[in-house]
């Protein structure tokens, strides 16, 4: 039988099960979609037993596609969104499910800001709390929700759920955990003084044991086996955090190596040796023992392009990206063209902004507001660029995943946007591929993340160059959608202030 691994991604609404092959290649895909729910505004929630019939159902369809090929999957990996709350009762029943996107707790941030708690936080964890962050998220079940809070047995990060449902272990990793902002990096690990800022110190028994994200910690149990198809007793690796995932599936390990990962979020990362900066960043994460990621993220990417094509195109969005792509490229960058900021979901600050077109008129089309929408994700994913280069983390090019890097024309667009060469990843399947390499690992195929990339990760041989007229073009757009962005700052701020009453 041929040897493969199998990879699990889970976003906030889509699963996908991904077989790999020991060189890389994609056997076999299977993906299954989940419904967010939106009880109020700003809530986004995702119960953990849609999580499991997502999970069963896209490792069932998933190994069916490949049942002719004879193979015998040697290890699983799970990479999952971060952040978030995800939780079990005391009886490790499901309780509740909260995605990244949600932000409840924005009121919860701007308290922390004001008292001065929000720096305390960061000289401790690296990170800067923002309203779906785990703790922050814990903090306002306490104050709001005092009854579920009581509840609380276990918290998970998303693929803690993935590993839990299939092994019925218990267990976190570092990538995750660093990248909540529970990690004080000082002894690089949980500390109850940085629970204690957050108000949450009676959380500290809830969280799970951590583990390396190549470190197997269970393996498949006899009812997870009869549910998906998978051999009982397989061995399952703790996973990843899925934009460390992301960066490991495009190749991306090594000290000065940057990803971006345009998908639901705007994902921006640099392998750094040590999380020592100018100035503080968003997020720092870990990648294996000796490196550090440190990243500048936001809710601001290519789920715009979903939101657009579900609600303007007639029901046709399965195939909207493509043709997308294929009316962007018809437009002629011109002057005229709107602007647009892709805040549906967040900023990249923790303040209410909101999306918007500006400078629309009656001449203008279809195709310029989609022009203007990948352009305003760019500026969006550029202002988290400029963010890192300000704190002194230097790159020369970047490799792109994520669902813009399946167009044909966004991944040039980000050249000429960013100034920069951008290579695209083969895989399309990107964290799906850095889960399987991590379980790849744990079962002693690679010695180490950098060998098993070595050997399965392929990028575009040639980067994709900038084009000066083009960065002539776009770079005062971008002063305008930053000027524009601090003329909705007081409104945005006031309509935040007047829900708040």
């Amino acid at each position: 039988m041929s040897q493969c691994l199998l990879g699990i991604d889970a976003g906030n609404t889509m699963i996908k099960a991904v077989l790999f092959d020991l060189q890389g290649k994609v056997l076999s895909v299977a993906e299954c979609a989940g419904e967010t729910h939106q009880p109020q505004p700003g809530f986004a929630e995702r119960p953990l037993e849609d999580i499991y019939h997502g999970v069963t159902r896209a490792i069932r369809d998933c190994l069916a596609q490949a049942a002719q090929l004879n193979l015998q999957v040697i290890a699983v990996g799970a990479a999952g969104h971060g952040n978030g709350l995800y939780a079990l009762d005391k009886q490790r029943r499901p309780l509740l499910g909260i995605q990244s996107i949600d932000h409840r707790a924005a009121t919860r941030v701007h308290e922390l800001e004001i008292d001065g708690g929000d720096r305390a936080i960061y000289q401790r964890s690296l990170q800067k709390p923002w309203p779906a962050a785990t703790p922050i998220l814990l903090s306002w079940l306490k104050r709001h929700q005092l009854d579920v809070y009581r509840q609380l047995g276990h918290v998970l990060f998303a693929k803690d759920v993935i590993v839990h449902f299939l092994s019925g272990e218990i267990s976190g990793d570092y990538s995750d955990a660093a990248g909540a902002g529970l990690l004080y990096y000082a002894n690089r690990n949980y500390d109850s003084e940085l629970m204690a800022l957050y108000d949450i110190a009676d959380a500290l028994p809830l969280l799970p044991p951590l583990h390396e994200s190549c470190e197997v910690v269970g393996t498949v149990t006899q009812k997870a086996a009869a549910l998906t198809g998978l051999l009982a007793g397989t061995p399952i690796v703790a996973g990843i955090f899925d934009v460390v995932a992301s960066a490991v599936g495009s190749g991306v390990v090594n000290t000065g190596e940057a990803s971006i990962v345009a998908g639901t979020w705007s994902i921006n990362q640099v392998v750094v040796d040590k999380p020592d900066y100018l100035r503080p960043v968003f997020m720092n994460s870990v990648i294996e023992c000796d490196r550090y990621m440190a990243i500048e993220a936001s809710a601001t990417s290519a789920a715009n392009l979903d939101w657009f094509l579900r609600e303007f195109d007639d029901g046709r969005a399965g195939q909207g990206a493509t043709r997308s792509s294929d009316i962007v490229a018809s437009v002629t960058p011109n002057n005229q063209l709107p602007i647009y900021h892709p805040y549906l979901y967040s900023s990249r600050k923790a303040g209410p902004a909101k999306a918007g077109f500006y400078g629309l008129g009656g001449w203008h089309t279809r195709a310029d507001m989609l022009y203007a929408l990948f352009e305003g994700v760019i500026f969006a994913h550029r202002a988290h660029i400029d963010r890192l280069r300000a704190a002194g983390i230097a790159f020369e090019q970047a490799t792109l995943s994520g669902g813009a890097a399946r167009s044909s024309i966004w991944p040039q667009m980000f050249a000429d946007v960013l100034g920069i060469p951008i290579r695209v990843t083969r895989c399309k399947e990107t964290g799906a591929l850095g889960a399987a390499i991590c379980a790849g690992v744990g079962v002693g195929i690679w010695s180490n993340l950098s060998t098993g990339v070595a050997q399965v990760v392929t990028v575009s041989p040639q980067p994709l160059l900038p084009r000066a007229e083009l960065l002539a073009f776009h770079e005062p757009r971008y002063r305008l959608f930053k000027k524009l962005e601090t003329v909705m700052s007081d409104i945005w701020q006031a309509e935040e202030n007047a829900d708040r009453t």
